[in-house]
């Protein structure tokens, strides 16, 4: 099955006789676009001359959020044997990256990765956008980088997310204490999992 558009989105800057273009892979919901970033596309757009274009295919507001996300892309986002996968989300006809879902620690060598996602703003939670995209990232996972399994973590209050782990089946593994820093407070995080076979 083919789970992106063959046609790719060209996305270039000219300056003087330099071209620089990024490609994105699509798949499409009801309601969204997901383009499709690999290590190389992350390269392809911190190599742009342009920090605002930068900003604008990243979906970042702030100059402060580029810097952070600049070094953590010279400091290196993948190994040789641990990659992400990520889809950057957009309202479907829209031009403004609004979210984003997908993989992060994928173990190459062990055919897992965790899932994540997040929406930049309150405006698209609550209207189900991130059960559509998360529908189409689990099957990405398994079919295309042949995952055997897929982890994901969240809050003990994240209700939202608990519902979507809980929507598509995954199982609780357990519960890490004081596991993850928000806003100086140590939160407790619930550990879940989905196998290939239970899809």
């Amino acid at each position: 099955m083919d789970w992106c558009i063959e046609m790719s989105i060209t996305l270039t800057l000219q300056l003087n006789v330099t071209i620089m273009s990024v490609f994105f892979e699509e798949i499409h919901t009801d309601h969204l676009t997901l383009r499709i970033a690999h290590p190389e596309t992350m390269d392809a757009i911190f190599a742009l001359p342009s920090e605002q274009e930068q900003m604008r295919l990243l979906g970042i507001q702030d100059e402060r959020q580029l810097r952070i996300d600049q070094q953590k892309h010279r400091h290196g986002l993948s190994t040789h044997n641990r990659k992400f996968v990520h889809f950057f989300l957009y309202e479907k006809g829209g031009d403004q990256v609004i979210g984003w879902c997908g993989y992060h620690t994928w173990y190459t060598d062990h055919d897992r990765a965790e899932l994540g996602y997040s929406f930049f703003s309150d405006a698209p939670k609550g209207k189900g956008w991130m059960s559509e995209a998360v529908a189409k990232v689990i099957p990405y996972g398994f079919d295309v980088m042949k995952l055997h399994r897929i982890e994901a973590m969240a809050g003990t209050t994240n209700e939202a997310s608990l519902r979507i782990l809980d929507k598509f089946g995954f199982q609780k593994e357990g519960h890490l204490r004081e596991h993850y820093l928000r806003d100086g407070v140590y939160e407790d995080s619930l550990v879940f999992s989905l196998l290939h076979s239970e899809r």
